[in-house]
């Protein structure tokens, strides 16, 4: 049943991909060679002046203050972001966050307003210019494949936490195709309780509507990014349980997504 699902998904992507204009098309090539240009020279930029500096802290800023905003300019018509005000950055958070897009870290980068680190899945390691950038600024990485790599992720995560790093991780473990936010695996959890740190829960809309997951075919619109209220894990009231943890921050994120997922 589910590989005549996904042969019909193709179908229907590849009708889709026959109707639409030349154009659009056209448009559609330029905006790619742009992101791949445009990712290059930011990377090399960076790591030159993580070589010069020795501080990752510098090329992570840049990631948000140069390379992200270069490519929503052309992908995002509208970027609201709203309860960043009410987050105390000074404290190390782990950040969770429903994952729509391959545009969610550009927009995660530029909602936070201060050095962010990312859990990646290991293949992004493989990637030119990506990889390089990723394993230089000290970003985690995840074997999903070898449940064995789990317990070393969670003490590295645990200990970047506890040095005062935001840490973003994408719980749903993979992006979602229909904008229903899967249930939120509670291994990541784990470390915030090790560090004894707050959850942050992020809701983000429109970013799937603007760049799918099949294929790279960018359609500019709005983007919308909620801050929710930070969990805690220590102290009285703290939730020490990690499956606890991962539901509360789901049920936070679902009820910042109304309106049959939308953001309002």
């Amino acid at each position: 049943m589910d590989g005549q699902f996904v042969k019909m998904e193709t179908l229907e992507t590849g009708r889709a991909e026959a109707r639409r204009p030349w154009w659009r098309k056209a448009l559609n090539l330029l905006q790619f060679a742009y992101t791949l240009v445009w990712t290059a020279g930011c990377i090399l930029s960076a790591i030159v002046v993580l070589k010069l500096t020795g501080d990752t802290r510098r090329p992570l800023r840049m990631a948000s203050r140069l390379w992200a905003p270069g490519l929503m300019r052309f992908a995002c018509t509208d970027f609201d972001v709203r309860g960043r005000e009410n987050i105390d950055w000074t404290r190390p958070h782990l950040i969770v966050s429903n994952h729509q897009s391959v545009l969610d870290i550009c927009v995660l980068f530029m909602a936070v307003p201060v050095p962010l680190r990312f859990l990646l899945k290991q293949e992004m390691t493989k990637m030119p210019f990506v990889g390089w950038y990723a394993k230089s600024t000290g970003m985690l990485f995840i074997d999903r494949e070898n449940p064995r790599a789990a317990p070393a992720m969670l003490k590295a995560a645990a200990a970047m936490l506890s040095e005062g790093w935001q840490l973003c991780v994408f719980p749903e473990g993979t992006r979602s195709r229909d904008g229903v936010v899967g249930e939120f695996k509670a291994g990541p959890f784990e470390s915030a309780i090790r560090a004894g740190v707050e959850v942050l829960p992020v809701a983000l809309d429109g970013a799937r509507q603007v760049l799918p997951s099949d294929g790279f075919e960018a359609n500019p619109g709005p983007i919308k990014l909620r801050f929710g209220t930070p969990i805690a894990t220590a102290g009285e009231g703290g939730i020490r349980d990690r499956n606890a943890l991962a539901q509360a921050a789901h049920a936070q994120v679902l009820a910042m997504l109304e309106n049959g997922g939308r953001v309002e």
